[in-house]
This record gives structure tokens, C-alpha cells and sequence, in this order.
């Protein structure tokens, strides 16, 4: 038996306010790179749900940007290091080299994708010229007084580039190796946030926080001019051109991305995402990028809240919005083939498992981490139930995948919610109250700290931080203590899982050990040899056999368990950055996970 990556539904891009969220395509206009809480993303175009992670940055990533060849990618990250790493194969690290001493926000290749410019936010230099194969220095970058937004290598010989800064100039050098040639001054008077080369080399664009939009020649740096002054009316944070050098793409605060035609100073087509006439600040399109290599001439553009909108010529709306989380998941729970996941900031989503991409939950979501998600059958129809840390009880409907009804307060913090028979138990440091559509019809002390909840028919299993899981009945909405506590484990119970049958009882450990008990008669213990993790056991689920279970912990890794043979594991190691925060089945063979680094993987059981 073995476990074996299927595929990752990954996270959206990491975008701030004020800030451009750089994208790149490979020169076929097949993948996109982007940089997302420390992990950079590579994500077919054409099929969203299909990508590469690479994890090897252990702080925030900023950047990445594909080769001119295609077979590597630069990624930057805030601690100023830039890492060369191959975009085909394994993802195996070429070059790790430190640049500044602070954030990376861009990076340039030459069109021989041997030197790479890599500029930022440091302390002695803003900037530097290096090597792809071996960080030699190439050249200075200097010219500058202030954090360097942006950058552009030209790509033909002889070599030329540009940089844009806070200091609201460009400087032009020459190359190679690159030094500087002049500064250009008085375009822009505010910061500058993009700058690229055409395609032929003969012109460059720069955009900035000024709204404006300025061209230079190529060759010689000499501006040409302004054009579409008063067009966009808020700030320009990203500019690409079209393949034929014919047209660029700019994306601007103003919740608007524009295609121009440079020859004409015109404006050929614009999109407009949110509602016309409505300023919406999570609609502002922070980057854009328009794939080489396409001939559909597809434009992906990225909003605020990490949105990627899919463009194309003649319609006014997006064809595909790409959906996904920016901050870690904290909760998942699987109903039929939707995968509900919410997030640090109280995002939830809801993954269609048949194409592994996401839709946002309609309606009043939760406002900050979501804890919990439990599933029910309610009068033939689905029902998702959550709970977050601000202390409300929320219902989603998974099939118009909308949040219902309204929000139940709790007056306490969620440890952990179950369903069964009709109501919803949510448990606290000190109770479990049971709500019953909607209302709370009743609630029960406990002596020890509650952690976490599970529920089958008119059994409920609370765990405790006493290290004992506590056995209640219920009967309508009344919960009674059945004197029934499993005390096996060596540190407080940190999940809780019944098997679809009710027959078994999966106990998750702060120690990382996990147990099994028969959930009947004498509550008979299965195995207490399932101790491969070395974290806090943070999610259970049994598959619907009731012969397997999967766990996931804070070691970052998936492992599943057999009942039949309680000393054989498969593991899935560095499952999830920053730990895994949710395990699902969907099918007999396939498990879900969700995690730290904001997405989502699907795992083959083999063998």
C-alpha cells in the first residue's frame, strides 16, 4: 500500500494592498507562476486544478518568474534570498543565492536565461545583476534611493534594462555586464510599480501610482511619451505585453485591466470585475500577465483577494474565475463531492472534487478562523454546519453552496461541533450545548477541559485535555454522561472520528499517537500502535469501509492506517507546509487533505 499524489488544488496568490502581485507564464502559455504564503505555485492555464508546489523558501515568498527557455524558475522571497529551481522535472533547487537584506519584489531574465536581476526593498543595495548557474555578479544596479519595485531585461542584444522605484524613477542600464546609464526622471511623481520591454525589444512601458503610463525606446531609454492620461483612476500596479509587440495589458487599483494599442495611445478593449458604479476594494486588480505562446489571447489578471480572472477578447466579463485560499486552512469537512475548507481570515470555500476547483461560499461568512466543519442529512437534504472563533454557528447549503438561515451566537469559543439525529452539538473549555434548528435547546457541564467532539446516532464522544474521551447519550436534545470514559492515551485529546458505520472510534493525540476503539458494548480497543506522527494529531477521517483511517498532524504529514493490520502505515510526508489541518475521503482509494500552506491535495491509496 502506498500513498500517491494525485494532484494540488493550490492556494490563490499572496497579494497586499498598495503592493503589485507579479505573475508569470512559461513560453508556451501553458503554466503560470506565482508566489504564495511561502510556497510558489506552478498551475496549468488550461486546467487550474493541475499544479506544481515548490516549498524549499522557509519564509514568505514574494516573486517568481519563468526562464525565456522555460525550464527554470527565479522565485524571491522577504528575507532577500532568490532561489533557481527546475520548472520541469522534480523541482530540484539549481541556485540559492542572497541577494539584499530585505524583501524581493521582482525579478528579470535575459533572453538567454543565463543572468537573472533580482530588486527589492535592502538595506546597502536595492538590487543586484547575478548569474542563473553560479550567483557570479554581472553588474551593479544602482541609481536609485529607494526600494525598488520592478524590473525588465530587454531581450535581444545589445542588452538593456529598467528598473522603477519608490523614489518615483527609472534608471536605464546597458549590458552585459549591466551598469548604469541614466536615470529618468520626471515621467512619474509617484511610485513606480511596473515596467516591461516589448517583446521586440523596441520599446518599454512604466505604470505607477500616478495612474500614468509612460513610453520609452528600447534601445536608447529615451521617453516617447504619455499615454491614456485621466484613463485608469487608480493606481497601475502591473503591465504586459502581447506576443506581437502590437499591445500591452495594465491592471490598475481602479478594479479595471485595459488592453492598449501604444502606436494609437488608445485603449482597445477594458474589463471591469465588481459591480459598475460600486467601488469594491477586494476587486482591484493587483497584476496581469498575457501568456506567450497562446493564440487564443488569453489574459489572466489577479485580484486583491487572490481571484485569478480568466480574459479574452469581445467578453466584457471573465470566462473562468480560478477561486482559492490566501491564508492557511484551518478546517475542512466533505459532503458528497464538495470539499467545504475555511481559512485563517474566515474564508470558506467549496471544492468540487470532480475538477478540483473552488467556488467562494455565498452569503455572511464567518469573520475570522474558521474551527470547524461538520456534515448532515437533514429531511433528504445535505447540510454543512460550521463554527468559527467568532463564536457563531453558521449552515451552508452545499448544493447552492450558500450560507443559510442566520448565524447562531455561542457566547464561547468552539472546541469542535458534531451532528447527529437532527441537532448540532458544539463543544466548549467548559460544556457542550446541542442546538436544534438553529436555536440552543440545551447544554451540558463537563469537569474537564473540553478539545474536541464526535457524534453516531445516540452516541457523542467528547475529548478532554484530562487525556480521557468521555462517552455521553443523547436522547432528543438532552445529553447525559454515561459513565463510559476511554483512558488510554498519555496526553489530551486533540480529534475525535466515528466510522461511517458507528462501529469505531479514532482518537487523535497533542503527542501525536492515535487510537481505535470498537464503538459498542465494552468500547474494546482496537490498536494502540498507529504512533508514527510526532505533532498534534489535528484531523481523523475513516473511509466507508471502516477498515482505514487517515490522520493528519502538525508534522506536516498524511499518514492512513489499516484495522486489519494495525502495524502497516502509508505516509505522505511534507504533506502540507506549516502542518495539515484537515483529512477527507472522497472515494474508497482517494483522500483529500487541506493544510498551513493554504491548499488542497488529493492522494491515491495504492497497492
Amino acid at each position: 500500500m502506498s500513498l500517491v499524489a494525485d494532484a494540488i488544488w493550490a492556494a490563490a496568490p499572496t497579494t497586499t494592498r498598495g503592493q503589485p502581485t507579479p505573475l508569470s507564464s512559461d513560453p508556451k502559455g501553458e503554466r503560470m507562476a506565482y508566489a504564495s504564503s511561502k510556497s510558489v505555485f506552478l498551475r496549468s492555464i488550461d486546467n487550474p486544478a493541475l499544479s506544481k508546489q515548490y516549498t524549499q523558501h522557509t519564509v514568505q515568498t514574494t516573486v517568481a518568474r519563468f526562464s525565456p527557455s522555460g525550464f527554470y524558475v527565479a522565485s524571491g522571497d522577504v528575507s532577500g534570498a532568490v532561489k533557481v529551481w527546475d520548472a520541469v522535472g522534480e523541482g530540484a533547487t539549481k541556485g540559492d543565492y542572497h541577494i539584499i537584506a530585505g524583501r524581493i519584489n521582482d525579478i528579470a531574465w535575459d533572453g538567454d536565461s543565463q543572468r537573472i536581476i533580482a530588486v527589492g526593498d535592502g538595506k546597502e543595495r536595492f538590487g543586484h545583476c547575478i548569474t542563473a548557474d553560479s550567483g557570479n555578479s554581472v553588474g551593479e544596479i544602482s541609481g536609485h534611493s529607494s526600494q525598488i519595485n520592478t524590473v525588465s531585461i530587454r531581450q535581444q542584444r545589445p542588452l538593456r534594462a529598467a528598473t522603477g522605484s519608490d523614489d518615483t524613477s527609472l534608471v536605464f542600464y546597458h549590458g552585459a555586464p549591466f551598469k548604469f546609464n541614466t536615470s529618468l526622471r520626471g515621467q512619474h511623481n509617484r511610485f513606480v510599480f511596473g515596467t516591461a520591454f516589448s517583446p521586440d525589444g523596441s520599446v518599454f512601458a512604466s505604470v505607477g501610482a500616478d495612474k500614468r503610463i509612460w513610453l520609452y525606446d528600447g534601445r536608447t531609454g529615451e521617453a516617447k511619451g504619455q499615454i491614456g492620461e485621466g484613463v485608469h483612476t487608480g493606481s497601475i500596479f502591473g503591465v504586459s505585453w502581447a506576443k506581437d509587440s502590437k499591445k500591452f495589458v495594465t491592471a490598475s487599483a481602479d478594479q479595471t485591466v485595459r488592453i492598449w494599442d501604444p502606436e494609437a495611445g488608445k485603449v482597445v478593449q477594458t474589463w471591469r470585475m465588481g459591480e459598475e458604479g460600486t467601488p469594491s476594494i477586494p476587486d482591484q486588480q493587483m497584476g496581469v500577465v498575457w501568456p506567450s505562446g497562446r493564440s487564443d489571447g488569453l489574459i489572466i489578471s489577479v485580484d486583491l483577494k487572490g481571484n485569478l480572472n480568466y480574459l479574452v477578447d469581445g467578453s466584457p466579463k471573465p470566462s473562468k474565475v480560478v477561486c482559492g485560499h490566501q491564508k492557511n486552512i484551518t478546517a475542512a469537512g466533505i459532503s458528497g463531492s464538495t470539499l467545504f475548507t475555511g481559512s485563517y481570515e474566515g474564508r470558506v470555500l467549496a471544492w468540487d472534487t470532480t475538477t478540483g476547483l473552488a467556488d467562494k461560499v455565498e452569503g455572511e461568512s464567518h469573520s475570522n478562523y474558521v474551527a470547524g466543519f461538520t456534515a448532515s442529512e437533514s429531511k433528504g437534504e445535505p447540510e454543512i454546519f460550521s463554527v468559527g472563533w467568532d463564536d457563531t454557528l453558521r449552515s451552508v447549503s452545499p448544493r447552492n453552496k450558500i450560507f443559510t438561515g442566520s448565524a447562531s451566537s455561542l457566547n464561547f469559543q468552539p472546541k469542535g461541533l458534531a451532528t447527529t439525529l437532527g441537532v448540532v452539538l458544539v463543544a466548549s473549555s467548559d460544556s457542550v450545548a446541542v442546538f436544534k434548528d438553529g436555536s440552543k435547546s440545551g447544554s451540558v457541564s463537563t469537569k474537564f477541559g473540553a478539545t474536541c467532539i464526535a457524534a453516531t446516532g445516540s452516541t457523542v464522544a467528547v475529548g478532554g485535555d484530562d487525556k480521557g474521551v468521555h462517552i455521553y447519550t443523547l436522547s432528543g436534545t438532552d445529553l447525559k454522561e454515561t459513565g463510559t470514559e476511554l483512558r488510554r492515551a498519555t496526553s489530551p485529546i486533540s480529534a475525535l472520528a466515528f466510522s461511517a458505520a458507528g462501529d469505531k472510534l479514532a482518537i487523535g493525540t497533542s503527542n501525536g499517537k492515535v487510537y481505535a476503539f470498537e464503538a459498542t458494548g465494552d468500547w474494546k480497543l482496537i490498536t494502540d500502535r498507529w504512533s508514527a506522527h510526532t505533532a498534534r494529531i489535528t484531523c481523523l477521517a475513516w473511509d466507508e469501509s471502516g477498515k482505514y483511517a487517515a490522520s493528519g498532524s502538525l508534522d506536516t504529514n498524511v499518514m492512513v492506517w489499516s484495522v486489519e493490520d494495525p502495524g502497516k502505515r502509508v505516509k505522505a510526508t511534507n504533506a502540507h507546509k506549516d502542518g495539515v489541518t484537515g483529512v477527507a475521503w472522497e472515494k474508497a482509494a482517494k483522500v483529500l487533505s487541506a493544510g498551513g500552506d493554504a491548499s488542497v491535495k488529493v492522494w491515491q491509496v495504492a497497492g
